[in-house]
């Protein structure tokens, strides 16, 4: 078996590479209060991380190198996860009264009949989820597997900065335990509460949609922050990395706002209600009550009101440190604008106390 879900003992730094940058976040925990020890940003050079594949190595680990000294911290353990995409999830049914070493086996056993690559190519993990309602003689075993080189790629970057990958997580599962934070902030939180999370990174938008905290439904569409960057590279002559400081940090010209950023915000607006309309079609629900904005491009001005206006849904951004202390390493301003992006990184990061 290989540790898809990860054993912990202590503390794990969450550390997701994304496809324009990588993000650490440690977090302590006293009583039911988190606590952000460090966290920092590290862009990526263009292409080293292409649609969530790491295609160089090398420039990965260079930039968790600086990540690390930027973030000032001891710890050597991390948490790190593949895509959605890349891992085949199965729920099983086994009984309730086999040992570990029996299930491993059986599990072995299972994923031969759903797993469309030969066995030793692929990396394995199983964790039980529960009684079975089905039958109460059986446990729920949730099933996850993925190629081997997607697990190995991110150990190889994570050991050039001197890191130990303790966890590979899923990034769907990393996402499912970040946002029980942001659940406590929604005025009607309870049961079979439906939550669409929009995730919108560079290249790549993720739609989660959570059922009473659970993720029943993720689609991945090519779209993404990086088209902004492009757009206003392209007409004000910009190199891309001044196009993406200039993005963050405003003083471009007057026309920016109504000839570049107010159609970008229509083409993300326009995306979410795809992506909505898309889950509506594969499944029962003709709704949600809530939509979270996560990723980098979830920050821009005025895009909240924009979705909120176009599927008649209440939405907010995702800030998972909203009630979270702030450790004395951390620039609370710098991290509050970074929250959106870090939703990930913070689910990596809980692994800690699990």
């Amino acid at each position: 078996m290989f540790g898809l879900f990860g054993k912990k003992s202590s503390a794990v730094l969450g550390i997701d590479i994304s496809s324009s940058s990588v993000k650490l976040l440690e977090l302590s925990k006293q009583g039911d209060r988190y606590r952000v020890e460090s966290y920092a940003v590290e862009p990526l050079p263009a292409n080293a991380v292409v649609e969530k594949n790491i295609t160089d190595v090398e420039a990965v680990g260079e930039a968790l190198k600086k990540l690390l000294s930027k973030a000032r911290t001891g710890v050597k353990q991390a948490a790190v996860a593949v895509s959605g995409s890349a891992v085949i999830t199965k729920m099983i049914q086994m009984n309730s009264g086999i040992n570990e070493f029996e299930m491993e086996d059986q599990v072995a056993l299972e994923a031969d009949q759903y797993i469309p690559y030969p066995l030793d190519e692929v990396a394995i993990d199983f964790e039980v989820v529960g009684p079975s309602e089905s039958n109460p003689d059986q446990v729920d075993v949730l099933l996850a597997a993925c190629r081997k080189e997607n697990v190995a790629i991110r150990e190889d970057a994570l050991e050039i900065a001197s890191l130990n990958a303790r966890v590979v997580d899923v990034e769907a599962y990393a996402l499912e335990r970040a946002y029980q934070l942001i659940e406590a902030q929604l005025e009607s939180h309870g049961e079979e509460l439906l939550v669409a999370v929009v995730d919108i990174g560079a290249t790549m938008t993720t739609l989660s949609v959570l059922v009473d905290g659970k993720t029943v439904y993720t689609r991945e569409q090519i779209f993404g922050g990086k088209q902004l960057t492009e757009e206003i590279q392209r007409r004000y002559g910009l190199s891309m990395e001044e196009a993406g400081l200039a993005k963050k940090q405003g003083g471009l010209p007057d026309d920016y706002e109504p000839e570049v950023l107010l159609p970008f915000r229509e083409a993300v607006v326009q995306q979410v209600a795809r992506a909505l309309q898309f889950f509506f079609g594969a499944s029962q629900y003709n709704a949600v009550d809530y939509v979270v904005l996560a990723g980098g491009t979830a920050s821009i001005a005025g895009l909240p009101e924009m979705v909120e206006q176009k599927t008649g849904t209440a939405t907010l951004v995702a800030n998972p440190f909203a009630d979270m202390a702030v450790g004395s390493r951390v620039n609370a301003s710098a991290l509050a604008n970074d929250a959106p992006s870090l939703m990930i990184a913070c689910g990596l990061a809980m692994r800690s106390f699990d």
